[in-house]
């Protein structure tokens, strides 16, 4: 028995100083930081970008999100608004080797990493607004591995549309080029079929 106890110690410190390989803790809900035992953040610009399918959201109707930059094997994402700390809305089906987190309440309120395999800019988060009036934008920690990772990465914010407004994609996979919104080329593209 007493050989037992210095045992579960060593085994508990390993697991410690390890950190979280399968996800990040309920606990890092509102700072985003991994609870990585004597690790601080990288004070380096991130080398990641957050990238969404639309400008505009609409209650309901899902948002695209990709992380984009140097694969990763650690990530923690959520939705917010304002300046506040809770997540906000929920998320659908988490890419592999992802899954939810439950933040604010909200089971569904963050997604996080499952496992240390990479990640990378194919992988693809599905987002579900509420019903909100105020802007929203997406936060994420990003880890290369344990001790090299970034916080408060953030998308740009997204505003609430009526229904029939013009959604303009953010991100190269959805018409952007050089991080300007093709809506001259749509507007071409469309006089010229008026006129054809």
């Amino acid at each position: 028995m007493e050989l037992l106890w210095p045992g579960l110690l060593m085994f508990q410190m390993f697991c410690f100083i390890n950190g979280y390989p399968n996800g990040a803790p309920s606990g890092a809900c509102e700072d985003m930081l991994p609870r990585h035992s004597g690790v601080l953040p990288q004070p380096s610009p991130a080398p990641y970008t957050i990238l969404t399918n639309a400008r505009v959201f609409q209650p309901g109707k899902p948002i695209t999100v990709t992380i984009i930059g140097p694969k990763y094997r650690g990530v923690l994402l959520e939705a917010r608004t304002g300046g506040g700390l809770n997540a906000l809305g929920t998320w659908q089906r988490p890419p592999p080797d992802t899954k939810f987190l439950q933040c604010a309440h909200n089971p569904r309120g963050a997604v996080t990493h499952s496992n240390t395999n990479l990640k990378g800019n194919s992988t693809v988060y599905s987002w579900i607004p509420p019903n909100c009036a105020s802007p929203v934008y997406f936060m994420a920690t990003v880890a290369q591995q344990r001790t090299v990772f970034w916080v408060n990465i953030r998308s740009t914010d997204l505003t609430r549309g009526k229904t029939g407004d013009l959604d303009l994609a953010v991100g190269a996979s959805a018409g952007m080029a050089e991080g300007k919104p093709l809506l001259p080329l749509v507007i071409c593209f469309l006089i010229l079929n008026i006129l054809a």
